[in-house]
């Protein structure tokens, strides 16, 4: 008898332990079933963007491969077009060599005329278009100016002290009402004040 419940406990804990190891493995198989399940889920993920790429792709290569409609401009046109602003060009630097001229002119005739005045006249601005004779405020001494390339009225007044005509950028300024220091045009006549000459 004793026998006999020696192999009925022995069988019991076989089985108990046999029960035990069935549970571990089953939550084993469940784990890697989880696994296995996130890994093709992403795999169908990645597949769905694939194909979203690819088509992306399919449509680009038939934009590519569609005919160009002909908008753009030939050889030609673009040497006739180069041609036109060339001729604008030197139509443009044309007006400015006669405008300076005539300019150039007007400062001769009116440095000429007599005039029953002693002082000489301070250049005003006409809007942009360059300088035109007006009276300075008050008798003045001074000299005119032609302003040149790469002229500052710093430079200027400099120049002119270095002469010894003592002379500031802002007394040049109020003998040529309308003058904006940063905006100097090549060209255009000013008055120089020379305050020791009174």
């Amino acid at each position: 008898m004793r026998k006999i419940s020696l192999w009925l406990f022995i069988f019991a804990l076989t089985a108990s332990l046999g029960r035990a190891q069935e549970t571990a493995t089953q939550q084993q198989i469940d784990k890697l079933s989880g696994q296995i399940q996130d890994l093709l889920d992403a795999q169908a993920q990645q597949n769905k963007r694939l194909d979203a790429m690819e088509k992306e792709i399919a449509d680009l290569g038939d934009k590519l491969n569609q005919p160009v409609v002909n908008n753009s401009a030939s050889v030609d046109d673009l040497k006739k077009l180069a041609t036109q602003v060339q001729e604008i060009d030197q139509k443009r630097q044309d007006d400015k060599k006669l405008i300076l001229e005539q300019i150039e002119k007007l400062g001769q005739i009116t440095a000429t005329k007599p005039s029953h005045r002693s002082t000489p006249v301070a250049a005003t601005t006409d809007g942009d278009n360059g300088a035109t004779p007006a009276p300075a405020a008050g008798p003045q001494n001074g000299h005119p100016y032609t302003i040149a390339a790469g002229d500052t009225l710093a430079a200027i007044a400099k120049a002119y002290r270095a002469q010894g005509v003592k002379v500031t950028t802002k007394d040049i300024l109020a003998a040529n009402p309308g003058l904006d220091a940063n905006k100097l045009y090549v060209g255009k006549k000013i008055f120089i004040p020379d305050p020791a000459a009174k």
